[in-house]
């Protein structure tokens, strides 16, 4: 748009003539030189135009790029495997419902009728005494012990990003007997496990190191110079190897000096300390030929685990002890971890490791000749046996290994290095000697380094005699 004024001088040709403004630049234009910058305007406009539709071209372009269908594939690809994570861990939740409740219950009813087939012959033939009865009262309470114990079950949720993975969290009592504060086991004992010299026979061990005691008191015994887990079912003269037994190796089949074993109830597998491999593996119960390396680079020595499913490894060349969840990669340190030495925040060499009913961490504290205690998210631990320098008094330990803790929170540890084993009570300042001396030997009532200790239901004493080659049964004495 151009507006009429009078005579002006042109902008463009310089000459004094009849001249209208641009509304746009209020510049005066003659009349030929007004047309002349309408026609300029509109070849601006072109090129405006021109530019436009090439930018929509780059746009579509850009839509339609293999970068941006490569995301897209990412992104449904993730939509699926979030899918099937969930459907997988869902039925895997199902079947180890099912799986437990079923062998849990399964098992109480066929003692049951086991039972109930021996009352029903004895009353038949009307040949039964005293003792029958006393014996059937017995069976009956043991099954409601077992049925009132019966696993709590829970679905525990664990936060990762979008997706709450879940698993199904068993949680069982406790099986460690409820001893007396005066109990006390005959002091000669009974050999249940190897004792005919070293070697690598199936009625022999070779420098044993850990026993674990299932509910039908079957022993699990880490066979540490035979590179091998052995299965030795109650009564039976001879074990069976369940785990390694293929030489010392780092294969899968293979282990390398373990140095404990426990039994993962819930998932029906061992979970073993391969010291010499530096690796915690779990190992399949029934019928495994091979196991998972699921703890790596690690000085492993001791390990247990808690109510919840989490594991907690012993670490001597670290000085410390971990604590392992379903999905961590390093661990979460719990106690330790501040260099070697004898402070209340520091561990020295620990070995052996107990967990209690409220996660509290008792520790054999070998290279400082005690065992501490470490309350759940404590920074520094509590001496409750030893910590009086290395030596064989009542206030003293020399090397302890296995360590337990029963339900007054009385502690039972192996004296390595002085042959026995101490039971030190709640609060107390100097322990008793339960079984053994402070001499080694073979005899029934001796023992020559021993390594570890266990309880069965009814509270009687096991002892992984690791020079003799032999674990010993101590009973309780009930008199």
């Amino acid at each position: 748009m151009a507006t009429v004024a009078s005579k002006a001088q042109c902008v463009t040709c310089g000459k004094e003539k009849s001249t209208s403004r641009c509304d746009g630049c209020s510049q005066p234009f003659c009349y030929n030189h007004l047309v002349d910058h309408r026609q300029e305007l509109n070849k601006q406009l072109d090129e405006v135009e021109v530019s436009r539709d090439l930018f929509r071209q780059t746009l579509t372009d850009q839509s339609a790029k293999s970068e941006t269908q490569a995301l897209v594939k990412q992104i449904d690809e993730w939509e699926q495997d979030s899918i099937d994570k969930i459907r997988q861990t869902a039925s895997e939740a199902r079947q180890s419902l099912l799986k437990h409740t079923t062998k849990y219950l399964t098992e109480i009813e066929i003692k049951l009728n086991i039972l109930t087939k021996q009352l029903r012959e004895s009353r038949a033939e009307n040949d039964f005494v005293e003792a029958d009865l006393q014996q059937w009262k017995t069976q009956l309470t043991q099954m409601n012990h077992e049925l009132d114990k019966f696993s709590t079950i829970m679905i525990q949720q664990y936060l990762t990003p979008l997706i709450n993975t879940i698993r199904v969290n068993v949680s069982v009592s406790s099986d460690l007997p409820h001893l007396g504060i005066d109990a006390k086991w005959r002091r000669h004992g009974i050999t249940v496990a190897g004792g005919n010299g070293q070697g690598s026979r199936n009625n022999q061990l070779s420098n044993p190191y850990s026993c674990y005691i299932d509910e039908d008191e079957t022993m699990y015994i880490a066979d540490y110079s035979n590179h091998s887990i052995v299965e030795w079912k109650r009564g039976a003269t001879n074990g069976q190897i369940v785990a390694g037994g293929n030489g010392s190796g780092n294969q899968n089949n293979q282990l390398n000096g373990p140095t404990s074993v426990i039994v993962d109830e819930v998932n029906d597998c061992l979970i073993i300390s391969d010291c010499g491999n530096q690796r915690v593996i779990r190992w399949p119960r029934q019928n495994g030929t091979s196991g998972q390396t699921i703890i790596s680079n690690i000085s492993c020595y001791g390990l247990t685990m808690d109510k919840e499913g989490d594991l907690y490894v012993c670490d001597y060349e670290k000085h410390e002890v971990r604590r392992w969840t379903i999905g961590d990669t390093n661990g979460i340190l719990v106690a330790g971890g501040n260099g070697q030495g004898n402070r209340l925040d520091q561990l020295s060499s620990p070995c052996n490791i107990f967990v209690d009913e409220e996660n509290s961490l008792y520790i054999s504290d070998f290279g400082n000749s005690r065992v501490m205690k470490w309350v759940k998210d404590a920074k520094e631990g509590i001496v409750v046996a030893g910590g009086q320098g290395k030596g064989n008094g009542l206030t003293q330990l020399s090397n302890p290994r296995g360590v337990v803790v029963d339900h007054l929170g009385n502690v039972y540890v192996v004296d390595h290095g002085n042959y026995r084993i101490m039971r030190w009570c709640k609060d107390a300042t100097q322990g008793s000697i339960t079984v053994g001396d402070n001499k080694p030997g073979a005899g029934a009532n001796q023992l020559r380094y021993p390594a570890d200790l266990s309880f069965d239901q009814q509270g009687n004493l096991y002892v992984v005699d690791n020079l003799n080659h032999r674990v010993q049964k101590f009973n309780i004495d009930s008199s």
